[in-house]
């Protein structure tokens, strides 16, 4: 009896366990369904991300830390993504905005992906939606920008079309169900969130729904330590020109392949069949910047905050010793600090901080730059 023949090499590509065909004598490990297929070849780059196991590292980076302190790290790290996914798409909301998006990342991975669920997230993304159709497009989609003379779209990247949303989304909910859990995890993020910001089933929310998704793959694998959201957003939002020619590496090269027309209302027609190239595009790239962008929490943010906050309290300690104050004012001080390179300015001095010796002060500085090390390349807020 012959072998069954792989569809997929898994020395090349990522491929899962598959089935077998009988009628066709081959095995079907194919990382996907018809109706999303994604695939990514096995890089050096990608090989070596997956051999570090940055998942057993981030582990033991917070097995040491104590409690109220990881909590604390936690807390951050989660706001600190919230507020970085509104900015990358240009948004300046309100705190409480930011902070219920917070939650919801919170939860990533609790719910199974389905149209459902992607739907009361987006109700939860755009909070007022007077101006906004919620729910999948009933028209065509572009990301791009329009004449100002004439409102011809001019565009980036052009959506799928929204006869084939429904399939594609049920496609893209198959992956996640079925492929996602026997591929990496950083990887099967990668296929779900880029996969679905192409297809960009909704007239809002996208960018975030497509982060968020990131997030509900690896915390869904248990891929971040219990209780911590890696700030994808907020790395994403630094390398905002590496996250663009990311995206690019597709949209540009898919441009050319769709005829389409302007519509009266400024938005794209597509005129031919275009659900192939949101089903089997090569999402070799993005995998390969996720995984830098999860990688560079590992090695930098996670034990930056960790230390930042350790410093922190060192500080309050040693100075409550010195000079009784409230929490906020102490807060105001290390700010001041901080921002100053270590010294009080002349303006705090005689304003905020009149009340302070200038003993007290001069020790207090002492106290700060005796910890700075601890702080570097932290973030510059109080805590």
């Amino acid at each position: 009896m012959h072998a069954y023949a792989l569809v997929v090499d898994p020395e090349r590509q990522w491929a899962i366990t598959g089935s077998n065909s009988t009628r066709h004598r081959v095995k079907n490990n194919l990382p996907g369904t018809p109706e999303f297929c994604p695939m990514i070849f096995r890089t050096r780059e990608l090989n070596a991300y997956v051999d570090r196991n940055l998942a057993a590292q981030a582990r033991a980076l917070v097995a040491d830390v104590p409690a109220d302190l990881l909590a604390r790290t936690a807390a951050f790290l989660l706001l600190k993504d919230s507020r970085s996914s509104f900015e990358i798409e240009g948004e300046d909301p309100p705190q409480d905005r930011i902070q219920r998006w917070g939650q919801v990342i919170g939860e990533a991975g609790r719910r199974s992906i389905d149209l459902d669920e992607l739907l009361r997230l987006q109700r939860i993304v755009i909070g007022d939606a007077r101006f906004v159709q919620l729910g999948l497009r009933t028209e065509g989609g572009f990301v791009g920008e329009h004449d100002r003379n004439t409102g011809t779209p001019i565009p980036d990247h052009i959506s799928a079309k929204h006869h084939d949303l429904e399939e594609l989304m049920n496609g893209l909910t198959a992956f996640d169900r079925l492929a996602a859990p026997e591929l990496d995890p950083v990887i099967a993020a990668a296929v779900l969130a880029f996969g679905f910001v192409y297809i960009h089933p909704f007239e809002d929310g996208n960018g975030r729904l497509h982060r968020f998704l990131i997030h509900h793959v690896l915390a869904a694998r248990g891929f971040n330590p219990s209780g911590i959201v890696f700030p994808v957003s907020a790395v994403i939002l630094d390398r905002i020109d590496d996250y663009r020619r990311t995206l690019e590496s597709y949209s540009q090269r898919l441009l050319p392949l769709i005829r389409w027309a302007a519509t009266e209302r400024g938005n794209v027609e597509v005129l031919n069949e275009t659900a192939d190239f949101y089903r089997f595009f090569d999402a070799t790239p993005h995998a390969e910047f996720l995984f830098s962008c999860v990688a560079r929490t590992v090695d930098v943010d996670l034990p930056a905050e960790t230390a930042f906050l350790a410093g922190y309290d060192t500080f309050k300690k040693r100075v409550s010793a010195l000079v009784d104050m409230p929490d906020r004012v102490m807060d105001l001080l290390f700010r001041f600090l901080r921002q100053n390179d270590g010294t009080l300015s002349k303006r705090a001095r005689e304003r905020e901080f009149a009340s302070l010796t200038d003993a007290e002060a001069v020790e207090i500085q002492s106290i700060y730059n005796e910890i700075l090390p601890t702080l570097s390349g932290a973030r510059k807020d109080a805590p």
